[in-house]
């Protein structure tokens, strides 16, 4: 079995293909191809969720290598690169499970179906991340993944991931009208919509609401609420909190019998679990597919009111979504650009700019009016 875990302490695990000698200016000491994928992984300032990402990425490929090429890295060529490119478009069956089984059962399977334009970008840039550090390094003397383009993801030609005030607010009424008879469910409710408030009202990725405490809502005075966030990089920003999002924060917390509010010091997870014991933590996973259950609830409320383009918009809504239709909100009320980038935490205001959208009836509307020579408020 390929391990790409941390070592500890000096031991060594040998792979498959032998110990090499490396030149004397080598800037590592691995001498196998998963020492180097380690080094690899651990080379990089990479967030939890990024470094799980890769080392998945990189066992199914060195898998793949001992498996299918029979090759080490030193022996790989472009050609085999485009091989396991296209061989990321549709796995073998005896690859593929849809059971995620643990590693160490023998019915494990490294994939749990083909993967699409966007996964095997993402899978190829790890690939070519690893071959390229692995050259930089010493340990090969050459990178193919330098000759191996990266794969091509269709751009959607309308926009999908932007959803309107009203939308949102119909979310809001049907997670707030759930039945709740028992105290988890109670709690439930209550996360839930705290959890649609945080996302619609700050923007913020995935992981930076999950990972923040109770104390990272505070206010400094003059009526002003902040939460504080680790974004990518894990460089700190601070976020406005509006009263709604405030409401929904004491009302959540009070559904989970504490007080209203904290102090700073209160380093219990932010987003909790409605179930087991007492401050343990709500996993990303577990976060984004109650959000899901959200949604598919609103579109099932708004096709019972007749609305059926907002009912398929909502069934495809994701957390990820709350972050664009909250940058492209305010854009739409006048908040400026920059305001917008370090809210967001983009390092670049091009990154901000793309993910403002106009709706195909707000652009619709305002063609018609420029026609008429009025303006659309």
């Amino acid at each position: 079995m390929i391990d790409l875990e941390p070592l500890t302490g000096q031991a060594r695990r040998v792979d498959l293909n032998p110990y090499r000698e490396l030149p004397e200016d080598a800037l590592t000491d691995a001498r196998t191809d998963s020492e180097i994928a380690r080094e690899f992984i651990g080379h990089g300032e990479l967030s939890a969720k990024s470094r799980t990402n890769t080392q998945k990425e990189l066992y199914r490929f060195l898998t793949w290598c001992r498996e299918e090429a029979g090759k080490s890295l030193r022996q790989l060529q472009v050609s085999d690169l485009n091989a396991y490119k296209e061989f990321l478009r549709e796995p073998p069956a005896d690859w593929v499970s849809a059971t995620k089984w643990p590693r160490t059962d023998p019915r494990y399977r490294p994939f749990s179906g083909p993967l699409s334009d966007a996964s095997r970008r993402q899978a190829m840039i790890a690939v070519k991340g690893l071959m390229a550090f692995a050259e930089q390094t010493g340990y090969l003397r050459r990178d193919p993944g330098a000759m191996v383009k990266h794969v091509k993801t269709r751009g959607a030609s309308r926009i999908t991931r932007y959803l309107s005030q009203d939308a949102i607010a119909l979310a809001l009424s049907t997670v707030a009208g759930r039945a709740a008879e028992t105290p988890a469910e109670l709690r439930r409710r209550a996360r839930d919509r705290f959890l649609l408030l945080a996302y619609a009202h700050t923007g913020a990725r995935l992981n930076e609401i999950v990972s923040a405490a109770m104390g990272d809502i505070y206010s400094e005075g003059a009526g002003r609420w902040w939460l504080d966030l680790l974004g990518k990089g894990n460089k700190p920003r601070r976020v406005p909190v509006p009263p709604e999002l405030l409401d929904g924060y004491r009302a959540y917390r009070q559904a989970y019998g504490m007080l209203p509010q904290t102090s700073r010091a209160d380093r219990m997870p932010l987003v909790l679990s409605s179930r087991g014991s007492v401050g343990a933590r709500l996993t990303d996973e577990a976060a984004s597919n109650a959000l899901k259950a959200v949604f598919s609830a609103a579109g099932g409320a708004a096709a019972a009111l007749g609305d059926i383009d907002m009912a398929a918009t909502l069934r495809q809504a994701s957390a990820h979504w709350l972050r664009h239709s909250m940058l492209t909100n305010h854009a739409n009320n006048g908040v400026q650009l920059k305001t917008l980038q370090d809210t967001a935490g983009h390092a670049s205001i091009a990154t901000t700019a793309a993910y403002l959208h106009k709706s195909d009836n707000q652009r619709h509307d305002e063609i018609m009016a420029s026609l008429d020579g009025r303006t659309v408020a």
